[in-house]
């Protein structure tokens, strides 16, 4: 299971030449980037996805309401500075649909409230058109710190430190999850991402190899004990939920799961078999995917949460496909079943047709309602892999390559912090998006973006001597630790980590 086999090997001559006239640093290439809007609305039939984003960094384009009688709108643009004094600007626009770009390079960052007139005949107000409150965050500098230690170093003191987890050691002698580590609430995403990482593990140091395996069995005999019988609709799905614990126990959780979070057990179980060669795990893997090729829809599709027992839609809403194109494109790619290439195909088209159109990168999260009103829970943890797959394509069109680069900037506009803490919160998925941007692009400043986050996991990990990584990186790191890491998270840091050392020893 070497992970660095997900990097996109591009070689020079077939890379997508940069746009970077003069060879500009790349600040200064990130401060022209951030003057082009990112899908602005009614604009080649682009959605206006931005009415609950609090935060940006790329010049927004806003769409206030109509006032009767208005012939012209102004903008008074208030800010209140991180550092030094307010300021206030005038926008003077033809219609309500208010484009910051002429004012945004004069924007300092801070707080921002936008109040919108509409402007009659004489010149006077007709009336308030909206306010929008939101951030105008810190640019990119470059020049951020390098890492404190080499980055497979990091990577395996954060594997040993989850192996030593009281939580995860007691897998040892145990088929049933120690529940002092309340994420073991969430059995796919958490106990399938432990034994993933045990397999991993076990790779990277063999002197814990047995142990880890030891682990990594016991773990996922508890997770097939669990699971749907065959014949069920969902036949071999472990559970989204287990016990009462966090949103377990909410109504709209109990007796359902979510629909693509079986995808990550299926995966463990792939690295178990690779590590063991126990047919069983392939055999549990080969069945979880067979599954869902018998409940994808037409067009596609798969709803987003289902009853656990009967398959039945719990909502209206539609899961994101990526995580389980991957893992029909791993079973073909490494073990030859070419029977999910069509339910692959059909995948891809409905996330081309629906996600990618709509722009609503929606959370697909277990522990928040899946009930929610369309671009208010946006999230990078959707947009940014499904941008790495349009980059791995074979032939990229002009406009996958502008589709990509949209879903990353919409990352990095929303979810990255380039100030003290540079840090995406909650994951690394932008810096993955970026190399991969940059293996076909060859764009430095894709690469400084990156390294800039992947050198943050290193040194954030310095809050703590025993490797952990923390899962929320914030101003407050005594908060990150609170009812423990999410395996998953630390699990794509390790992996993450041992993709920029693979790069890096490349260069």
């Amino acid at each position: 299971m070497a992970i660095w086999a997900m990097i996109l090997i591009v070689s020079a001559c077939d890379r997508v030449q940069p746009d970077n006239p003069g060879k500009r640093t790349s600040a200064e290439q990130a401060a022209a980037e951030y003057q082009e809007p990112i899908r602005p609305g009614n604009v080649e039939g682009n959605p206006w996805w931005n009415g609950y984003a609090p935060r940006f960094l790329y010049a927004p384009v806003f769409k206030f309401n109509e006032v009767s009688g208005a012939t012209s709108y102004r903008a008074s643009i208030t800010v209140t500075p991180m550092e030094g004094e307010a300021q206030t600007l005038t926008l003077d626009c033809a219609s309500p649909e208010i484009s910051l770009v002429p004012v945004w390079a004069d924007i300092t960052p801070g707080k921002v409230r936008m109040t919108v007139t509409g402007i009659g005949t004489d010149g006077q107000p007709a009336g308030l058109s909206g306010v929008k409150s939101f951030v105008r965050d810190v640019p990119f500098k470059g020049n951020y710190p390098g890492p404190v230690r080499g980055y497979q170093e990091a990577a395996l003191l954060a594997a040993r430190y989850t192996h030593t987890l009281p939580a995860i050691q007691s897998w040892k002698n145990s088929q049933e999850p120690d529940m002092s580590l309340v994420f073991n609430s969430y059995p796919c995403k958490t106990i399938g991402s432990t034994i993933s990482m045990e397999c991993l593990l076990a790779q990277l140091d063999p002197s814990l190899k047995n142990e880890a395996i030891s682990i990594a069995k016991n773990a996922a005999s508890f997770l097939m004990a669990q699971s749907r019988p065959a014949g069920d609709p969902l036949a071999f799905f472990p559970p989204t939920y287990y016990g009462s614990n966090l949103t377990a126990a909410r109504p709209e959780n109990v007796g359902r799961t979510m629909m693509m979070e079986a995808v990550t057990a299926a995966d463990a179980f792939l690295d178990l078999y690779e590590i063991t060669g126990e047919m069983q795990y392939k055999i549990r893997a080969l069945s979880i995917a067979e599954t869902y090729r018998k409940l994808q829809a037409t067009d596609g599709s798969f709803p987003m949460k289902v009853d656990f027992a009967t398959g039945e839609p719990y909502t209206s809403s539609k899961a994101l496909l990526t995580p389980l194109m991957l893992f029909w494109q791993r079973l073909d790619r490494d073990y030859g079943f070419s029977q999910f290439r069509e339910g692959l195909a059909k995948a891809e088209e409905w996330m081309d047709a629906v996600p990618v159109k709509t722009f609503d990168w929606t959370g697909q999260f277990e522990d928040v309602t899946v009930v929610v009103a369309p671009y208010s829970n946006l999230t990078d943890c959707t947009a940014a892999p499904y941008a790495s797959w349009i980059l791995h394509r074979e032939h990229l069109t002009e406009q996958a390559l502008r589709d990509a680069r949209d879903m990353i900037r919409l990352c990095e506009d929303q979810f990255v912090h380039w100030d003290e803490y540079v840090a995406a919160k909650w994951n690394i998925c932008p810096p993955n998006a970026w190399l991969d941007w940059y293996l076909v692009t060859g764009d430095a400043l894709a690469l400084a973006k990156a390294k800039a986050l992947i050198d943050n996991i290193v040194n954030v990990q310095n809050i703590s001597t025993s490797g952990e990584i923390p899962t929320t990186w914030d101003e407050y790191p005594s908060r990150a630790g609170r009812n423990g890491p999410w395996i998953n998270c630390t699990l794509n840091s390790v992996n993450t980590l041992l993709r920029m050392d693979h790069l890096m020893k490349q260069q």
